[in-house]
């Protein structure tokens, strides 16, 4: 029987999930999933490990080890299923990964000033790319609210980096694309305590009415630095409860199976 649910919302400016089904190496993980994102609020996805979460993240980015059954996703009411990597990107759409991969031999300033200008065309398709010099001037107030030296720049993308570096170098991206819908997976993974206040810091500044925060837990801690409007529960690839914040005060009393 369909899931479907009624949303209330008529805003254009939404990432929305009807009926979606899912499967990966021939076995099917979610079943007649239903979600609504709105770039206005923040949304927490909890579950255990195994229960859809980080698939479902992955599904939406287009990783290529998952097969669309059936159902729809729109974002900003357009098909984002038909939309290859580089569009959902372009759209709005940023995964921040639980476990960030090194690249060798890909410098990071060039990486980031390659997506930079990406973001620009996207805007302004008449633009001409912005040049190393100019990029270099530009991204100094970002690195200063980050914390992040300069000499990082001239490094390969994330080699050698600590987990909180890896972190701010994400959270970099968002700055220079400023994202819409921004999902958080298992963020808090690798980090020492201080390292995860600051992150979480950093996270909370940034929250505006402009974007959304999607995340993705099976802890409870990033939730006391971001604001959660609305929660979704997950288990065997089903939602199984949803609600306010409350939810998160619940799961917390009664545990994942209670629920």
């Amino acid at each position: 029987m369909s899931k479907l649910l009624m949303f209330k919302n008529d805003s254009s400016n939404m990432l929305e999930i009807k009926n979606l089904q899912i499967s990966a190496s021939q076995k099917q993980i979610l079943h007649w999933i239903s979600m609504c994102f709105e770039t206005w609020k923040n949304y927490c996805l909890l579950g255990k490990n195994g229960s859809g979460k980080s698939s479902l993240s992955w599904f939406l980015m287009w990783n290529p080890n998952y097969t669309h059954i059936s159902g729809e996703v729109t974002i900003d009411t357009k098909n984002l299923i038909q939309m290859d990597p580089e569009e959902r990107s372009k759209n709005g759409l940023f995964l921040s990964f639980q476990h960030i991969p090194e690249i060798p031999w890909i410098q990071l300033s060039e990486y980031l000033r390659t997506i930079y200008n990406i973001s620009l065309k996207n805007k302004n398709p008449a633009g001409a790319d912005i040049s190393p010099f100019i990029f270099k001037r530009h991204i100094q107030k970002y690195l200063d609210e980050l914390h992040i030296d300069a000499s990082f720049l001239e490094r390969d993308l994330n080699v050698w980096f600590s987990g909180g570096e890896k972190r701010k170098i994400e959270m970099l991206q968002m700055k220079l694309i400023e994202p819409s819908y921004i999902i958080l997976d298992e963020i808090d993974s690798g980090l020492d305590l201080d390292a995860f206040r600051s992150m979480a810091a950093l996270l909370q500044s940034m929250s505006s009415p402009q974007n959304t925060f999607i995340i993705i837990t099976h802890q409870f801690k990033i939730l006391d630095y971001i604001h959660t409007d609305y929660v979704y529960v997950l288990r065997d690839g089903e939602v199984v409860k949803e609600w306010g914040r409350e939810v998160i005060d619940e799961v917390k009393e009664k545990g994942f199976k209670e629920i």
